[in-house]
């Protein structure tokens, strides 16, 4: 077999992946093929031998491709799905979801037909920071290039539109008094070794990343499930704080008054879903950090 052999066959294993993050984006499956497709001839034309992530490579490509049909969208001035265009929307995607059961699938366990035109009112880059981080799980310094923001600036990015998705506004006062909850729960149970209780608060798939500067300190580039993280906090983080990480509930650790880690938890349905170990000083340097519990809290 060939390396372009080899090449073809590992993109054919990820093309369900691809499809999947190209319809989320772009909420036709026409076009998710479409995408999907130029995914591939780029990978043609491209030399990946150095790439050490292929699959986060074709991500980010299949992201740049939606990007850019749902930026020449608004400069061609297509309307937004609302009234009757939104119910012709949400008729094309439950065609498109009927003609394909494996879609259909898909879609049920992660997006409604609805969210899609929830999601078509957003911004193409609050879209795509939104669909790859939190349906992806997509680390927000990966998509930063791909937008051409920073990595701050693309968490509020995802930040708005969650708040547009989940409640088509801003959060509640009892959206944001029940993240409190939650992260206050949690760390009341990292402190006491509570290991059960851990288990409780977050969602079996969570998922726990450290950025670089996290890793050079000690803490995990990625671990995946609720045992493994519930695991690496179990009876620590006696030094962290309760806080606001740019208007959500977090915590954060600092030395000398300033931040040094901030966690930041991605929650749905009162679970964790997934903890980000934010340690670079440049992007802390961005994030709004308010602290709201001493260390005893």
């Amino acid at each position: 077999m060939t390396d372009a052999d080899q090449l073809a066959e590992f993109f054919q294993s990820q093309r369900p992946h691809l499809r999947a993050v190209a319809y989320r984006m772009l909420g036709s499956l026409a076009e998710a093929d479409d995408a999907v497709q130029e995914a591939y001839l780029r990978l043609n034309r491209s030399d990946v031998a150095e790439v050490e992530n292929l699959a986060g490579w074709l991500t980010t490509v299949t992201g740049r491709v939606c990007l850019d049909v749902l930026r020449a969208r608004r400069n061609h001035g297509e309307e937004d799905l609302e009234g009757p265009a939104g119910v012709e929307a949400v008729e094309a995607t439950e065609r498109d979801a009927l003609a394909d059961p494996e879609l259909a699938a898909e879609l049920s366990d992660s997006v409604g037909l609805a969210l899609l035109v929830v999601m078509d009112t957003l911004a193409p880059a609050e879209r795509l920071a939104f669909v790859l981080h939190d349906l992806f799980a997509v680390p927000f310094e990966q998509i930063s290039p791909i937008v051409g923001k920073s990595t701050a600036a693309v968490r509020q990015l995802a930040s708005r539109a969650r708040r547009r998705v989940q409640g088509q506004g801003e959060e509640s006062e009892a959206d944001r008094g029940r993240q409190r909850e939650v992260v206050s729960a949690f760390l009341k149970a990292s402190r006491g070794g509570d290991f059960a209780g851990l288990l409780k608060l977050l969602d079996p798939d969570v998922v726990l990343r450290g950025d670089p500067a996290a890793v050079g300190i000690g803490a995990v580039a990625e671990l995946r499930g609720a045992a493994d993280v519930a695991g690496q906090f179990s009876g620590r983080a006696e030094a962290a704080q309760l806080a606001l990480v740019d208007g959500s509930a977090g915590l954060v650790w600092s030395v000398a008054g300033r931040p040094k880690v901030v966690f930041d938890f991605a929650i749905v349905d009162g679970r964790i879903v997934g903890i980000e170990m934010l340690a670079d000083a440049g992007l802390l340097g961005e994030l709004a950090v308010e602290v709201v519990g001493g260390v005893g809290e």
